[in-house]
Order: C-alpha cells, then sequence, then structure tokens
C-alpha cells in the first residue's frame, strides 16, 4: 500500500497529470520513468513510506480530483497516519522559515508564563482584567504548544508524519482553543466596557465568582461546540490519499482528503465559523462604541489620548486574530486561485501572532505588569 495511493511520482503528477506510464514497487513508488532521480525516503512505518521531495508544483486539487480503484479504496480507508507536507512550494526555505517561528514560539512561552508568575505573585493584580488577562495567557500557551513543536519537527527533521489519532487531537485543541480566545477578547471587551463607562460599579458587577462563570462558561462554550469536529473527522472514509498539504491538522485541509460527501462537516464548521465569529465580533464592536463614547466625553485631552491609545492597541491585538483565521477560513471553501504557499502561511499567522501580541500588548503595556517586571529584573540586579 503506498502513502501516495497515486499511479505516478509527485512531479509527474504535478507536471503531467495521471494516466501515463509509470513504475509501481509492491511496497511504494520508488522510480517514475520520466524523473529517474534520487527519491530520498525520510520516514516509513509497516509498509507505509514516503518520499522526501515533493515539487513546488503541488497543488490542493492534485491531491483530491482523482478517482482511484475499489481495490485501492478499500486498503486504504480510514489510514493509521497523515502526512503533513509543511508549506508545500516553500519546502526549501523550510530551514529557514522555521528561525522566526521558532523566535516566535520561544518569546510567546516566556512572555506568558511571565505574565501568569506576576499575577499570581502579585495579590494587588487579582482583579478581573488580569484574571482575564491569565486566561488568554493560559490560551495562547495551549495554541502554540499544539502546533509549533510539530511544525519545526517538519522543518527541521522532516519528520512529516503524525498518528490519525493525534492530528484529530490536534485539530480538536486548535479549533476549541481558537474558539476560547474569541470569547476571552469579548469578555476582556465587557470589562474594559465597565471599567471605563462604569467605573463605579465595576466592583460590583464583575465579582470574582462572575468572572469564574465566565471563564467556565466560555470554555465550555469552545469544548462543546468544536466536539462534532473531530467525531465527524473520525467517521469518513480516507481512501484518495492521507497527504495533508499543511503544517497542522486543520479541519477542512483533514476531512477534504475525504471520498464521501462532507457537506455536513463542511456547512458545520462554515456555520460555526460565522456564528461564532459574528457574534463575538459583535459584542467586541458594542463594547469598543462605547468606550469610545465614554472617551471622547472626557474634559482632560491627555486622559482621552491615553485611553484611546490603550483600546486602539487591544483592537490592533483582536484585529490580528480574526482578519487571518477568517482568511484562512474562506480561502479553504471560495480562495481557489490563492497560492496554496500564501494560504498556509496566513493559517499559521493566526495560530502564531495573537500568542506573541497578547503579552506585549495586554501585559507590557498594562502599567501594573510593567512595573512588577521591571521591579522584579531591578530587585535580581540590586
Amino acid at each position: 500500500m503506498s502513502v501516495l495511493g497515486m499511479g505516478c511520482c509527485w512531479r509527474c503528477w504535478g507536471e503531467r497529470g495521471v494516466g501515463h506510464n509509470c513504475q509501481r514497487g509492491i511496497t511504494s513508488f520508488l522510480k517514475c520513468d520520466h524523473h529517474p532521480g534520487p527519491w530520498a525516503h525520510t520516514g516509513s512505518q509497516g509498509n507505509i513510506r514516503y518520499m522526501q521531495e515533493i515539487p513546488f508544483c503541488l497543488r490542493v486539487e492534485h491531491l483530491l480530483h482523482y478517482s482511484m480503484s475499489d481495490s485501492n479504496k478499500t486498503d486504504f480507508t480510514n489510514p493509521s497516519t497523515f502526512i503533513l507536507l509543511g508549506i508545500p512550494g516553500l519546502e526549501a526555505a523550510h530551514a529557514w522559515i522555521s528561525i522566526p517561528f521558532c523566535t516566535i514560539y520561544v518569546i510567546a512561552v516566556l512572555g506568558n508564563f511571565t505574565i501568569l508568575f506576576i499575577v499570581k505573585r502579585e495579590p494587588s493584580l487579582h482583579g478581573p482584567m488580569f484574571y482575564f488577562l491569565c486566561m488568554l495567557a493560559v490560551t495562547d500557551l495551549v495554541l502554540s504548544t499544539s502546533t509549533l513543536p510539530k511544525m519545526l519537527s517538519i522543518f527541521w527533521f522532516n519528520s512529516r508524519e503524525i498518528d490519525f489519532s493525534a492530528c484529530l487531537t490536534q485539530m480538536y485543541f486548535i479549533h476549541c482553543f481558537s474558539v476560547v480566545g474569541s470569547g476571552i477578547f469579548v469578555a476582556m471587551a465587557f470589562d474594559r466596557y465597565v471599567a471605563i463607562c462604569h467605573p463605579l460599579r465595576h466592583s460590583t458587577i464583575l465579582t470574582n465568582t462572575v468572572v469564574a462563570k465566565i471563564g467556565l462558561a466560555v470554555l465550555l462554550r469552545g469544548c462543546i461546540l468544536i466536539l462534532p469536529y473531530p467525531f465527524m473527522a473520525r467517521q469518513w472514509p480516507y481512501c484518495r490519499t492521507n497527504i495533508v498539504p499543511h503544517t497542522y491538522c486543520e479541519h477542512i485541509a483533514v476531512v477534504k482528503l475525504a471520498c464521501t460527501d462532507i457537506h455536513v462537516s463542511s456547512y458545520y464548521g462554515l456555520s460555526m465559523a460565522f456564528l461564532l465569529t459574528g457574534l463575538d465580533v459583535f459584542f467586541i464592536t458594542l463594547s469598543y462604541t462605547q468606550i469610545l463614547r465614554a472617551i471622547f466625553s472626557l474634559s482632560r485631552k491627555d486622559a482621552r489620548l491615553k485611553t484611546f491609545g490603550t483600546c486602539g492597541s487591544h483592537l490592533c491585538v483582536i484585529l490580528a486574530s480574526y482578519i487571518p483565521a477568517l482568511f484562512s477560513f474562506l480561502t479553504h471553501r471560495f480562495g481557489h486561485n490563492v497560492p496554496l504557499y500564501f494560504h498556509i502561511l496566513m493559517a499559521n499567522m493566526y495560530l502564531l501572532v495573537p500568542p506573541i501580541l497578547n503579552p506585549i500588548i495586554y501585559g507590557v503595556r498594562t502599567k501594573q505588569i510593567r512595573d512588577r517586571v521591571l521591579g522584579l529584573f531591578t530587585h535580581k540586579v540590586t
């Protein structure tokens, strides 16, 4: 059984399509009469082998629009592993791409752990805004840790294989905590609205109990609504190929490989994206509209500028989270002319950028946390 599940090598597949004469081995495609150059086997499991050389001409359509024989369909249904290609078309640059990716991951981990440490250490920071900030830090750590280590193993060691169950687990954590992060943005916008528009009632409205209930509701919303993703993905038969043209197991990228009608998965994912994102963006917009009205009603110009600057930076982080996510989601369904490598890079941005921006914008720019961090380093120097 071949991982490719095709009748030719990758290069012929991209240049000539199927239907020409290629020589097949028993367990894998070892040689093609059009491109007889050496094929470097980069991994194996049982009788499954795959090739290292992936041409730049690879496209999603090549992976999907091919009808196999019934015997191959029977043998290939429900593979034990998937193969993540990384960024198709930029394989030669994987080592260079890994440098900013690794840097982002290290900074994100250090930044978010610093916020958690500072808030836990300082009793004066035990308030609603900082509790929500800690929830966001945990979400960022889960998102980045669910994706970056595997990406780096692809870039550095060409370790492309991922177990089918591990792939579904990664899919669930990515989408679940993306929804959780979106819900936390709504909670933080509501906290800022109460703090600026109703400062005298802030402590009575957002008590510790209310904050805990909001956090639990946001977590349960993400866990429950995303739960059908892996369950539906597990039930589909995968008889075309087990090669995912992505750096991680994104929901639609995986289910598109199924050789059956996936409209249920597609429509459910589409409805969740528009419903959840639409509602969250609506409430965030509503909160910040009220905040801006309150800002412009302030008599002191310096107070207006300071508050406006803080809210503006918050909105930039929110936009940096939503725009790449929506672009990636819509490109899967409608952006057939978008280059695959550009789509994959944008899909990575909404998982990589927020975890590094959130500690900077919500943490370093927050005076209380900035003072504690500087005091920590000053104390060590002294």
